[in-house]
């Protein structure tokens, strides 16, 4: 294991039971080492902290031609015989489109699959809320699509940081996709004629975007719920609601099972399996203001690193440039505008800064359209990261609108002039009369108020070719995992990504685990499920025997503030040096003076959220360490010491190009790098111009 350098050293990252008290924390300053010579950071002196670099991984990328690839590797990799597939349980923890689907998908194969939700009924997953639409490269509209091009859009959507071989199976298996959901009768859009109809996103110059008007996600969540819900009533799938992942068991090296939280009752159950699955979906929340949903959250995904899976790119997080503005200290969530408005809808600012005239009395040739001025052949649909960083850059030139002055106009009056009112309501109908109904302002007389926010997060726990972790037996799905979008993921590529691991990809790699494998019998009485249950009860009660007198929510809150202004959609050294400085010490004051109120045999939402903040404390200093440690700009990881002359980011691929996969450590952080090659898609300076 060699030794590497980075610009502060952090606090070394403990389990809550074990946070020491602050005469015997570590020094926050070391003196520098570098790898290899290399100084990775931009570092001078005493400023900066240590990491060590562990092993290269190995993807378990297929080789042979790229087209290829996967329809090999599928046919060598070893089958479960029908009559067997009944002896082999699987956990699946999640019940979005990766998870009902993988659910659903291996109940069908004949396995015996348990399915956990902390919601009550499967269909409140995150997922329902996708808005705009999903990728295929179906080619409907005859506008020059095709697999490789949708392969091409994503690797340089990503800034180049996607592994090729992920991302083009990616794209392959999109159209299966599409003709599954046509055939659990999914309502997708379709033209007069009855053909399915396609609108363009972000980051394609033609149309591939599938969609049910702004409920996409909702309508294919629908469609796997539907699948799922057959195998539960088979007995194929035994679905758990009401049940929170707070542990994941490893016995001799390998996933074998989960400690839950029954939410309804306060007791911890353990369940055992011979493979584990997460599809938790993101860490948007650790920025407290997201459009996620208030519980979405780390803890599965966290709990699984803290157990010796890697957590790779976490400083990968989107920013999605049309979201409503922030209004005030009170909101405890933000709400996303579709990115196919940007289909209709035109970005412009004032022209003269502090212009607070009502929108009809500024005239055509004092408006700014400059996404299409500055990127005049993507004009309005370049990517999120893009679109985000130049709607930050307007604003902090003083022409930002509203009464905060962070905003700009998202503006639909020549789409209405042009294509009538009645067809635009149509489209969008329902965003519509959302927007209007949280602002009280009508957006078809008047242009809507946007502004970036946290949408999604890239980053997730490291996984191979064939969707499994460093860990033997925990395979991850969707948001959870970190595989096909780089560092900036494209509009319509979420639910792709989330039905294709769980319709097509995890079912033939997960048998493959199993068939090449043997699994002792365990029961929950094993040692390490009466562990891993003993040490969380421990933490319940410290967390309930605290008393202090802040909130979970205030922490939440302080956090939030610490991670968007120095890890947000601008990053510097410094920021992040500060950053590192500030979040141990808030982690220390939460364990010191939280007030956790209720107690712990019976529903306790506070509890819930209590260990969910804890967790993002202990995962934002990881965010900021992977930040810091990557000294170059690439999709949604903006470091404003490196750009381009025109304001946008620039690699370091001599240095950079691989994913950064973090073991957990109690000490000092270890990277594993992933080498990223490029074969097909050759990494030049992303121009959308």
């Amino acid at each position: 294991m060699s030794t590497a350098t980075l610009n502060n050293e952090v606090e070394n990252i403990v389990a809550p039971a074990e946070i020491p008290s602050p005469s015997t924390l570590p020094p926050l300053i070391e003196n520098p080492i570098h790898e290899n010579g290399h100084q990775n950071g931009r570092a001078h002196g005493a400023g900066e902290f240590k990491y060590n670099v562990g092993a290269d991984l190995n993807a378990n990328t297929p080789t042979g031609p790229i087209e290829g690839s996967w329809d090999k590797h599928k046919f060598e990799m070893k089958l479960v015989n029908p009559a067997n597939r009944r002896k082999h349980t699987v956990i699946v923890v999640g019940t979005g489109l990766a998870g009902a689907a993988v659910a659903a998908s291996m109940g069908e194969q004949g396995y015996n699959v348990l399915s956990f939700t902390f919601h009550d009924s499967p269909r409140r997953a995150h997922s329902i809320a996708a808005q705009g639409g999903i990728n295929a490269a179906k080619n409907y509209a005859n506008d020059g699509d095709s697999v490789y091009r949708l392969f091409y859009d994503t690797v340089k959507g990503g800034d180049y940081r996607a592994r090729e071989a992920n991302v083009y199976r990616l794209a392959q298996v999109s159209n299966n996709i599409i003709d599954q959901c046509v055939a659990q009768g999914v309502p997708f859009a379709r033209e007069y004629g009855g053909l399915l109809d396609n609108r363009s996103f972000g980051g394609a110059q033609l149309s591939r975007t599938f969609y049910a008007r702004g409920q996409t996600g909702q309508q294919l969540l629908l469609g796997a719920y539907q699948a799922l819900m057959r195998q539960v009533e088979k007995g194929a799938v035994k679905l758990f609601t009401r049940r929170e992942m707070l542990e994941l068991v490893v016995v001799d090296g390998k996933a074998r099972g989960i400690v839950v939280r029954n939410l309804l009752t306060g007791e911890l159950e353990t369940y055992s399996a011979d493979a584990v699955l997460l599809c938790t979906g993101g860490y948007s929340n650790v920025y407290y203001l997201s459009t996620n949903a208030k519980n979405c959250n780390v803890t599965a995904t966290w709990r699984a690193h803290k157990k010796g899976a890697y957590f790779a790119n976490p400083c990968y997080t989107q920013i999605h440039p049309t979201c409503i503005p922030v209004s005030g200290e009170h909101q405890s969530k933000l709400t996303l505008m579709s990115e196919s408005l940007r289909n209709d809808g035109r970005v412009w600012v004032p022209k003269k800064g502090g212009d607070t005239r009502p929108v009809s009395q500024i005239p055509e040739e004092e408006r700014d359209y400059f996404l299409e001025r500055r990127y005049p052949t993507f004009g309005n649909l370049v990517p999120r990261d893009v679109a985000s960083r130049a709607a930050k850059a307007i604003c902090d030139e003083g022409k930002g609108v509203g009464s905060s002055g962070l905003s700009v106009y998202l503006d639909f009056a020549d789409s209405i002039k042009r294509l009538g009112e009645s067809t635009i309501r149509a489209r969008y109908g329902n965003l519509f009369d959302m927007y209007a109904r949280i602002t009280d302002e009508n957006p078809y007389q008047d242009p809507m108020r946007i502004y970036p926010a946290v949408h999604y997060t890239m980053g997730g726990l490291w996984v191979d070719y064939n969707l499994m972790s460093n860990l033997p037996g925990l395979f991850v799905l969707g948001e959870a995992n970190f595989s096909d979008h780089g560092a900036n993921r494209l509009g319509a590529s979420a639910l792709m990504q989330g039905l294709s691991d769980g319709y097509f990809v995890a079912p033939a790699t997960v048998a493959n685990y199993l068939a090449t494998n043997e699994f002792a019998q365990l029961s929950n009485e094993h040692d390490a499920f009466k562990a891993s249950a003993n040490e969380l009860q421990e933490k319940t009660n410290r967390l309930l025997s605290i008393n202090g007198s802040r909130t979970p929510t205030d922490f939440h809150r302080a956090l939030g503030h610490i991670v968007w202004d120095k890890a947000g959609m601008g990053r510097t050294e410094e920021g992040l040096k500060e950053a590192l400085q500030q979040i141990p010490k808030l982690r220390e004051e939460f364990w010191n003076d939280v007030r956790v109120s209720g107690e712990n045999g019976n529903i306790n939402q506070g509890l819930e959220y209590a260990g969910r903040v804890a967790d993002f404390l202990e995962f934002a200093e990881l965010l900021a360490v992977d930040a810091l440690h990557r000294d170059e700009s690439c999709g949604g990881h903006f470091r404003e010491e490196h750009q381009t002359p025109d304001g946008e980011a620039a690699r370091d691929d001599e240095n950079f190009a691989y994913a950064a996969a973090w073991e957990y450590s109690t000490g000092t952080p270890i990277l594993h790098k992933d080498h990223l090659k490029f074969e097909h898609v050759k990494p030049s300076q992303r121009s959308y111009k």
